[in-house]
């Protein structure tokens, strides 16, 4: 029998605050450290739903939508939409809450592959997922739709490689 698991048992969450250091010339926060978050929180998902060592495999997109303040939290919502042989995709969703009125909005939202992988460093199979709520299900009935894309992405990149040069411009 086929092993399954709920989407709430890999729902992982972070909350940070928005610090000077953090920012960039713009004064919002630093794209870099926003996409770090995102593949942390969401690498602890991936491996709380296969209970095995994970990798991240790709990063779909990251969609920023609003800029995040140095007055903000962020805090980030992970959990697996959706289960491969050894993949899983990933859903993260960043929301912004102003410290000083409470106001919150979403700021970003992502998507991630990852791999599982058992001891011995080979691919491992991972539990199918069980959506539940409303916002779980719509995920996962459109997961299959942007796996077909990633596929599709990944080869065009395969091909692409091909024509790069690993040369450095001052050999």
């Amino acid at each position: 029998m086929e092993q399954q698991r709920f989407v709430k048992e890999s729902r992982s969450y972070k909350t940070a605050r928005v610090f000077p250091v953090d920012v960039n010339n713009n004064n919002t926060l630093f794209g870099g450290k926003l996409m770090a978050y995102i593949d942390d929180i969401a690498s602890i998902a991936a491996s709380k739903h296969s209970r095995c060592s994970v990798v991240t495999a790709s990063t779909d997109s990251v969609d920023f939508l609003l800029p995040i303040n140095p007055s903000d939290a962020v805090s980030l919502e992970s959990f697996v939409t959706w289960t491969g042989t050894s993949s899983m995709e990933v859903f993260v969703k960043v929301v912004t809450e102003d410290l000083k009125t409470g106001e919150r909005n979403i700021a970003a939202t992502s998507f991630l592959t990852f791999v599982a992988f058992d001891e011995n460093r080979k691919t491992a199979k991972v539990p199918s997922v069980i959506p539940e709520s409303e916002e779980e299900k719509q995920l996962h009935e459109t997961a299959f739709k942007r796996a077909e894309m990633r596929k599709a992405r990944r080869e065009e990149s395969k091909k692409f490689a091909h024509y790069l040069i690993t040369k450095f411009p001052w050999e």
